[in-house]
């Protein structure tokens, strides 16, 4: 019996590697990109208010209730299907460049609290279309009057009373639009509708009694009041009616103070019926 060895087996091919034929108009620029073609229209830009602190508050709430004579007293509720478009324009005069932004609607209002500084919201806008000149299309923009609210004029009252102890607190409004995204010739969207709105926060405070804790773990409401005034004639109060509080997580970090964070919501109060009111005393006539 002859025994004989497996010998591998092994086969050699041989591939073309010439690349495949191409037309002449193909032969340089074979992977390059196409033209873009246009696109849908997206605006959205996010803005700092320092003065003119009502015409931010009737983007975000609409159309005030204003009494009194001297002063007036502007009364926004939150609730309303309505808001307001605006148009803003952007001026760079040296380039020239002038952009003007309509369908402007209030998406979001958010401020701070805290000891010292000046009271400053930032305003989240969405906007239908963009239009750019060599010229400005407002003209000249009348000056208002600068009267900025300090946080050392602030307060926190809840249920009517000053709520001590409190290091910082934090306040979002937020329409949370929606936008209608239609189709159309131009690619901008047909507008934005408010849907159901949101008031949320943040207080941050020395752990000093249970007051609050109290409140979180029996599950009612309370309500705050964030106030700011100068005297008779500047004041701002906005008042969260029905705010629920969760219950903290309350951290020994060191041998400093202990502090609570509570990220509260606030909902339909009962009375009144609305989760918030804003009401700014100044001298204006009206927004």
């Amino acid at each position: 019996m002859h025994a004989s060895a497996a010998q591998p087996r092994c086969s050699h091919q041989t591939r073309s590697r010439h690349p495949p034929s191409s037309s002449p108009s193909e032969s340089s620029e074979r992977n390059s990109p196409l033209r873009q073609r246009t696109r849908t229209v997206e605006i959205n830009g996010t803005g700092t208010a320092h003065t003119a602190f009502g015409f931010w508050l009737k983007a975000a709430f609409g159309q005030p209730t204003t009494t009194g004579t001297t002063p007036k007293t502007h009364t926004f509720q939150s609730g309303n299907w309505t808001l307001p478009s605006m148009a803003i324009e952007t001026a760079m005069p040296e380039v020239p460049r002038f952009a003007m932004y309509s369908g402007c609607v209030l998406d979001q209002l958010s401020w701070q609290m805290q000891r010292s500084g000046l009271l400053t919201a930032t305003a989240r806008l969405v906007a239908q279309g963009e239009t750019i000149a060599a010229g400005t299309a407002a003209g000249t923009p009348t000056a208002l009057g600068l009267q900025r609210f300090g946080h050392f004029n602030g307060t926190v009252k809840r249920n009517g009373t000053a709520l001590g102890n409190v290091v910082s607190a934090e306040i979002t409004y937020s329409n949370n639009l929606d936008r209608i995204e239609t189709i159309r010739g131009d690619g901008r969207i047909d507008g934005a509708d408010p849907t159901m709105a949101a008031l949320t926060g943040r207080i941050e405070v020395r752990f000093s009694d249970s007051t609050l804790v109290t409140q979180a773990i029996d599950g009612g409401p309370c309500e705050l009041e964030f106030v700011y005034s100068l005297g008779a004639n500047a004041s701002f109060t906005f008042t969260a009616h029905a705010v629920y509080l969760p219950i903290p997580r309350i951290e020994i970090a060191g041998p400093q103070g202990v502090q609570a964070s509570f990220d509260w919501q606030a909902a339909k109060a009962t009375s009144p019926a609305r989760m918030c009111t804003a009401v700014l005393v100044n001298t204006l006539a009206g927004y």
